[in-house]
């Protein structure tokens, strides 16, 4: 794995300009280049992550998702997201407030989670876009195939764990970064909103500097705790 050059794309041992766009770090080093797209990787977090030239423009992360079927009432839609929502309500108590952060178009985990007799305010800058949400605090928080999408993620997470209470919980959907490899031949990959793509050293580096805990409770599904 070569060093990343902003001007020569992984020719030598030069940083690139911008850094990692989760935890800042400076040295980031040549992931993995196919016809549509050039992927870097932080050295410290290991982030993979696709540079902004390669961003696809609001418009068409509109069109992109307006295509996904997310359902509410779908049963397979709540069975793939029940791999968050249940775990998550067992480690609650009734009652609780919590923030569907990226909800989408059809908020399928806030009828899941009121279900079990939570409250859930909702939040999407394209669908939902209301900033009162960063008034409050809250006892859960969930974005659920969500952080692949985030442009600034290391801003977005300083925010998500600020906006929960003390021994909060933060659920993340989103799948994994195996090795390059299986990232050559990874279908995630080739939807062009996808930018940001995480592993098992990421989450362990998120948990570290928010001081949480993690548990792992799917393949795809995570639960941060906030000390």
């Amino acid at each position: 794995m070569n060093a990343y050059d902003p001007n020569g794309e992984g020719s030598d041992g030069s940083r690139d300009r911008t850094g990692c766009p989760l935890c800042r770090c400076r040295d980031i080093l040549m992931f993995f280049r196919d016809r549509a797209r050039t992927y870097l990787q932080c050295d410290a977090c290991q982030l993979v992550f696709v540079p902004e030239r390669y961003w696809v423009s609001a418009e068409e992360e509109r069109r992109t998702y307006d295509f996904h079927q997310n359902d509410p009432g779908d049963p397979g839609y709540r069975r793939f997201l029940s791999r968050l929502s249940d775990p998550l309500s067992e480690r609650l108590p009734p009652g609780r407030t919590g923030l569907d952060f990226g909800c989408g178009p059809g908020p399928a985990l806030q009828a899941l989670l009121e279900e079990k007799g939570h409250t859930v305010d909702l939040y999407d800058p394209l669908y939902n876009n209301d900033p009162g949400v960063f008034r409050k605090r809250y006892d859960f928080i969930c974005a659920t195939e969500v952080v692949e999408h985030l442009r600034a993620p290391g801003s977005e997470f300083d925010t998500l764990f600020q906006l929960l209470k003390p021994g909060g919980w933060l659920g993340i959907m989103t799948k994994l970064v195996i090795d390059k490899q299986a990232f050559r031949r990874w279908h995630y990959i080739r939807d062009l909103t996808h930018i940001c793509f995480y592993s098992r050293r990421t989450l362990d580096d998120i948990a570290r500097r928010y001081n949480a805990r993690l548990e792992l409770v799917a393949e795809d599904a995570f639960l941060f705790r906030k000390a």
